[in-house]
């Protein structure tokens, strides 16, 4: 195992086994190298990897810390590999979010309270009032991202974050390309709305993934025209 790996390695299991809490301060970088067995070095390589992914934070003149290690924060690497990715790629997310968003749907039917249903269905009005393909994409990433919030698990409203992200430039594409899809983009929220609203995690996760697959279906005919 090269040292970097082994400072990254090292710190991880420090930090896994509670040695060092979320907010804790890492020791000196001399105490902690010769903790770990490396070299001053090696560490700060790999508190430098630690950084960029979220696990560590420098502050300048004060020394390394623990983060939050809130998973938001931890998913948001995700966000620049996904910004990289190219239509394969981003097919390839699309079957993820498939996968991943008609089971947030299904827990926030179960688990929502009134509050957030309102925040979901402010949303939705919006969508409805918007005449600009951009605006509704907008109300529509925040219907979503109210969904994933009322799903009540933040890893898993995280994730699905970056995922809509990603999916969002497809949607602008397919916006442009057909007007009929905002129209029946409309439509199919409106049936994940009324499912959420009855309280029916079955038929709610069934709309979703019926909404999250056209995107998908979409974007793979885009895919196979241009080859």
């Amino acid at each position: 195992m090269a040292a970097t790996d082994q400072a990254i390695e090292g710190i991880r299991e420090l930090i896994a086994g509670g040695v060092f809490s979320p907010g804790a301060k890492l020791p000196k970088e001399s105490e902690l190298a010769l903790r770990l067995g490396v070299s001053r070095n090696s560490l700060r390589e790999a508190v430098r990897a630690l950084e960029l992914v979220g696990v560590v934070e420098a502050r300048q003149g004060d020394g390394t810390y623990v983060t939050s290690l809130d998973p938001s924060l931890l998913l948001d690497v995700l966000s620049y590999v996904i910004d990289f990715s190219h239509e394969e790629s981003m097919l390839q997310l699309l079957e993820v979010r498939r996968l991943l968003e008609p089971a947030a749907t299904a827990l926030a039917a179960a688990r929502a309270t009134p509050e957030q249903l309102e925040e979901i269905g402010e949303a939705l009005e919006r969508m409805d009032g918007s005449t600009e393909v951009e605006s509704l994409l907008e109300a529509d990433s925040a219907f979503h991202a109210a969904i994933a919030h009322a799903s009540g698990n933040p890893a898993l409203a995280a994730l699905l974050g970056n995922l809509s992200g990603t999916t969002f430039r497809a949607r602008i594409r397919r916006g442009y390309s057909d007007a009929r899809a905002m129209d029946e983009t409309r439509r199919e929220h409106h049936r994940i709305y009324d499912a959420l609203r009855a309280r029916d995690p079955e038929l709610a996760q069934a709309a979703s993934a019926y909404h999250v697959g056209g995107v998908e279906a979409w974007l793979r005919g885009v895919i196979e025209r241009s080859q």
